[in-house]
């Protein structure tokens, strides 16, 4: 089960990045991230009722330092996007989300079998293949201003998952709500120290408040995959199969074609999947 929710968690958190990136072309970018972020964070309380569970000191703590780590990449993406290359900047920080809460699980003695640890790389390879609109070669035009940048976002993105993963498996998505609250207070205050527009254009407005429902709606299946008992290992790599939806939208969609390397990634996508499920 914490398999399956990892994967739908993915599904939704690229189908989520694919409308805000659809909001963001017609409104600007940081009113489309604070009215999202509210959106969830609406929707969330109005479902504590049903979805809530007894939660600690220790779990809001942990719930929001996943809330300002989240937002913290973000910020810094967008920031790193604005300056650099997008089939550098993406790719990097892509499978830089992958590798934290797989470097982080290990290390904290979780054990997986052989054919898990080759999905676990495979799908380390999608996430790079899939992020890459360009080709893998535009990588090796990647300079240290741009690189580092991609990577703290990566970092930032990936220490979400980590952190969420050690709340309680008891205390249902409560601990979602100090992340939200936590998050829209950063990004919110970065804004108004810029000076940066917070208005969402009308017409963008529905997407918007579905992009906000959609992460909102993918943070809940990763804290559930995590809660089930989940490998952090693992739900932590399938939750960053996110850009795999994003790329198979942005196809259907928009009529967008793909690069040799994105397609290589989507098989490569499917074929980590197969392998994490296998039994041994």
């Amino acid at each position: 089960m914490a398999v399956v929710l990892a994967v739908a968690s993915a599904v939704v958190y690229g189908a989520s990045d694919f409308v805000g990136g659809l909001a963001s072309r017609r409104a600007p970018v940081f009113g489309v991230v604070a009215v999202s972020q509210v959106a969830g964070l609406l929707a969330l309380v109005a479902l504590l009722p049903w979805l809530g569970g007894p939660v600690s000191a220790a779990d809001l703590v942990w719930g929001a330092a996943a809330g300002l780590a989240g937002s913290t990449g973000l910020l810094v993406f967008f920031r790193t996007l604005a300056r650099g290359v997008m089939s550098v900047v993406a790719p990097v920080t892509a499978v830089t989300a992958a590798a934290v809460p797989v470097l982080v699980g290990l290390l904290g003695g979780e054990r997986i079998g052989a054919w898990a640890t080759a999905g676990i790389a495979v799908a380390l390879v999608a996430v790079v293949l899939v992020s890459a609109e360009d080709g893998v070669g535009a990588l090796r035009s990647a300079r240290p201003t741009t690189l580092l940048p991609a990577l703290a976002a990566g970092a930032a993105f990936g220490l979400f998952f980590v952190l969420l993963d050690r709340t309680s498996a008891d205390a249902g998505l409560t601990p979602l709500v100090a992340a939200r609250v936590a998050s829209v207070l950063l990004v919110l205050s970065v804004a108004l120290a810029g000076g940066r527009p917070l208005r969402t254009d009308g017409a963008a407005l529905p997407l918007v408040v579905l992009s906000g429902l959609g992460d909102m709606t993918a943070n809940a299946l990763f804290l559930l995959a995590t809660q089930q008992d989940g490998q952090l290992a693992i739900t932590g790599v399938l939750a960053s199969l996110y850009p795999v939806s994003t790329v198979v939208l942005a196809l259907v969609v928009l009529r967008e074609r793909l690069a040799a390397a994105q397609l290589a990634g989507l098989g490569s996508a499917v074929a980590a999947v197969v392998l994490i499920t296998m039994p041994g």
